[in-house]
């Protein structure tokens, strides 16, 4: 039964009621995200100039010992440099520079000649370009005070988050939307499963949920993925064979990325029928700038939703 996709005339009083309700938020708390992230990071600014003496030292030997410290040093340039951009400068290969970022690892196939020359390449442009109205001691030759270094530390970390923004708020949205469900779940009274009782989502007990989990999905060449949910919930009312309930939690603070993105819950729901049939109950949780136009396609896919707002409705999906 559907709960809130096929109540179009509900939509617009709906999303007004969830705009309200993500504003409110993020003026109350995305401040307070912002900032200890930006505390943490300064910290991590301050261990990579310690690791460099201070950019005196970008060698491919500290870099080897350290790749986890390239994202501070692009930052540390003037003007920042993005990653293509660095790539593009140091005409290095872009796997080495790209999985230092995400992965802060270096390739494990480069051979050490390559590798050793590559590194030097990088370090030479960042040395090059590192800002001397942030580091002002490279001009002077001489040591840093603490106050420099505390001051430099915190400018990186600010253009750091600032390159982030937008993930760090939508992270700790995130966070605080699970919070919300599993407290919901937890009085009525569902148990929450941990880590260490290794329950797949096809063996969940009766009443119970979890975060996080992997559920087998298929493309359409018929190849089988892993595809992560945020919220699996076995009612319960289920009998052996049911699936759980899954919740996706989704947050936004402008209409303009949803709609860009919106295809991605129906991709996921399209690879969890292909391995699972139409049985497969995968519901949004949403909170913030959600319009009729997301609304309807994702209804238009067999997709439903509850409303932080009206998180009750989530006893309408037999929980």
């Amino acid at each position: 039964m559907a709960v809130n996709l096929d109540k179009p005339q509900l939509w617009k009083s709906d999303i007004a009621r969830s705009v309200d309700m993500y504003n409110d938020w993020f003026l109350r708390f995305a401040p307070q995200a912002f900032r200890e992230t930006r505390v943490q990071t300064t910290k991590d600014v301050e261990a990579a100039l310690k690791a460099t003496d201070d950019l005196a030292n970008v060698s491919p030997s500290i870099l080897r010992e350290h790749p986890e410290i390239l994202a501070t040093l692009r930052m540390s340039a003037c003007p920042p440099l993005a990653v293509d951009r660095l790539i593009g400068l140091a005409g290095v290969r872009s796997s080495l520079v790209k999985r230092m970022e995400k992965e802060k690892k270096l390739p494990a196939r480069l051979m050490d000649i390559g590798l050793e020359s590559e590194l030097r390449k990088i370090g030479d442009i960042l040395k090059r370009m590192a800002d001397p109205d942030i580091f002002v001691w490279l001009e002077r030759r001489d040591s840093p005070s603490e106050l420099e270094i505390y001051r430099a530390a915190t400018i990186v970390a600010d253009r750091l988050c600032g390159s982030v923004a937008n993930p760090i708020i939508r992270n700790a949205q995130e966070k605080r939307q699970l919070t919300v469900i599993g407290d919901w779940l937890e009085t009525r009274p569902y148990r929450r499963l941990s880590v260490a009782e290794g329950h797949r989502f096809d063996n969940m007990p009766p009443g119970t949920f979890g975060f996080r989990m992997n559920v087998p999905g298929t493309l359409e060449a018929g190849t089988q993925v892993n595809i992560p949910v945020d919220v699996a919930i076995m009612p319960k009312a289920a009998k052996a064979g049911d699936l759980p309930v899954f919740f996706e939690a989704k947050s936004a603070g402008d209409f303009t990325n949803v709609n860009k993105r919106r295809k991605e819950e129906a991709t996921k729901m399209a690879q969890l029928r292909r391995a699972h049939g139409n049985r497969v109950q995968f519901n949004l949780f949403l909170c913030g700038y959600f319009d009729s136009g997301y609304l309807g396609y994702e209804a238009a896919e067999g997709i439903d939703w509850v409303w932080e707002h009206r998180i009750d409705d989530l006893s309408q999906f037999g929980l």
